[in-house]
């Protein structure tokens, strides 16, 4: 991966890849903490969602060629962690691993995606999308978890003026139940939030 002009590795977030190289104007495709913590069935986070996601996230790549950005969530560094994520790491120590372990690496189908990638220590990847797609961007969310990193990120995006279609059915919950009640949070919050399947987000593209 080439570096991501002017950035780096600040405050536990680093951003690599290549910055919307050859790509048109138009949304970017954000996909949310694709990593085996989430895939592994085995795992205490794993998403029994996930298989079926991530399928349709790949239908969709070719669509953003040049404009996707793809985020990892890993955990703050131990003399950093603020107030609640110093509690939060102990209730789940089985994640509690050094940044570069094996178990947050991105999962096999997307790993080598031509993709700007986003490492953050926060649920919500708003904060360090924003200074990227600029704060009244567009943008098509895809991920894992609904319940979690993803409603955790489209709820600050709209607040800040972003406009976002939250593709349902390439997003996977911890449950199917919690991806429900995520999903229905964020549609209370239209235009600025609109859900969408991939086959309603292609239908829409053919229109002339």
């Amino acid at each position: 991966m080439i570096d991501a002009g002017g950035s780096g590795v600040s405050d536990g977030v680093s951003v690599t890849g290549s910055r919307g190289a050859g790509g048109e104007a138009g949304p970017w495709l954000v996909v949310i903490d694709p990593q085996r913590i989430f895939a592994d069935p085995d795992s205490d986070w794993g998403s029994p969602m996930w298989a079926d996601a991530v399928e349709r996230i790949r239908e969709l790549l070719p669509r953003f060629e040049g404009r996707t950005i793809i985020t990892r969530w890993v955990p703050p560094e131990t003399g950093s962690r603020v107030g609640s994520w110093d509690a939060y790491m102990k209730a789940w120590p089985f994640a509690d691993r050094p940044a570069d372990d094996q178990y947050f690496d991105l999962v096999d189908e997307l790993a080598d995606v031509d993709a700007l990638r986003v490492d953050a220590p926060t649920f919500g990847k708003w904060d360090v999308l924003a200074p990227i797609v600029g704060e009244a961007a567009e943008l098509v969310i895809t991920g894992v978890s609904t319940d979690c990193c993803v409603v955790s990120t489209v709820l600050p995006a709209a607040d800040a003026g972003a406009t976002l279609t939250v593709v349902t059915d390439a997003c996977a919950g911890s449950t199917p139940e919690n991806h429900q009640a995520a999903l229905t949070v964020m549609g209370l919050y239209p235009p600025q939030v609109r859900l969408a399947t991939v086959t309603e987000l292609e239908a829409q593209a053919s229109q002339p």
